[in-house]
């Protein structure tokens, strides 16, 4: 893909985001509007899935270790064809299959269900684990919240990752600065990101996460390097996108109203020309 059409698809994302949440009257829309740009080349162009078998033994895995970001996942999933858009507005509604969480029995795409924090990568590292074992190619990626790395089973999981060489492994942190309670200096600092990694024997790669060729490099250099696994650091902005909602941790778990659903999408069309 181009990159004007993988930025039209990172668009849709946003689109499937605002109208998935505000339909829900609930949700967690900044950090999925965050890792929209990070989801669109995962799905269009990075990762080996096809939506027609989606059991496949030799896909490519993917465990939303964040799994509150749901929405940003499930948008992602429709958009690659796992399921029907018009699904996206059942989003956290009795009887649907997307739940407030991922769902890996009832959702179509979903490698992993996720959601207690810092739990998703430690799956991941199984997954790519149970990889070497079999002498299977396929590789697994796993993206993290800033806010979420401060659960000390992450760092159990990156010392494991390491140890045993898991180069068939890309750890991607959503580094948009702010969680629930604000900005994740003022929480729990979690910084230096990079040099933690590299610390627990990562090859490590900062870049802006809304920049595509960015994304593209880093997601190349994880496949040329041998005996390491890989984490990307990805600069973004916590609500990206939408005027009012960008860099406002307020966004973090709070869906639009009737009125604010019309100006983000007004804001995405504008993204979109």
């Amino acid at each position: 893909m181009t990159v004007a059409e993988l930025k039209n698809k990172a668009n849709e994302i946003r689109k499937g985001v605002i109208r998935g949440t505000h339909a829900a009257k609930s949700g967690h829309p900044g950090g999925s509007l965050s890792a929209a740009d990070m989801f669109a080349y995962l799905y269009f162009e990075e990762m080996n899935i096809d939506p027609k078998n989606p059991k496949d033994s030799n896909r490519d895995r993917f465990v939303l270790s964040k799994g509150h970001v749901a929405p940003g996942y499930y948008a992602t999933l429709a958009e690659r064809g796992f399921f029907p858009k018009e699904e996206l507005l059942t989003l956290r509604h009795i009887g649907s299959r997307l739940q407030g969480h991922p769902d890996m029995k009832k959702i179509p795409g979903v490698d992993m269900s996720s959601g207690s924090l810092g739990q998703g990568i430690s799956a991941a590292v199984g997954m790519a684990l149970a990889a070497k074992l079999q002498n299977k190619d396929y590789r697994t990626y796993t993206l993290l919240g800033d806010g979420e790395i401060q659960e000390g089973q992450v760092w159990e999981a990156a010392m494991f990752a390491g140890a045993k060489n898991l180069d068939n492994l890309v750890v991607i942190v959503d580094n948009n600065g702010l969680q629930i309670d604000g900005n994740i200096e003022d929480v729990c600092s979690p910084y230096p990101i990079v040099d933690k990694f590299e610390a627990f024997n990562f090859n490590t790669i900062a870049i802006d996460g809304h920049n595509f060729d960015e994304i593209a490099d880093a997601l190349k250099k994880a496949k040329e390097c041998k005996g390491k696994p890989t984490a990307i650091i990805m600069k973004t902005v916590k609500g990206k996108g939408v005027s009012f909602m960008e860099n406002q941790a307020s966004w973090h778990g709070s869906a639009p109203n009737d009125e604010q659903c019309e100006q983000a999408l007004k804001d995405l069309e504008k993204v979109g020309e």
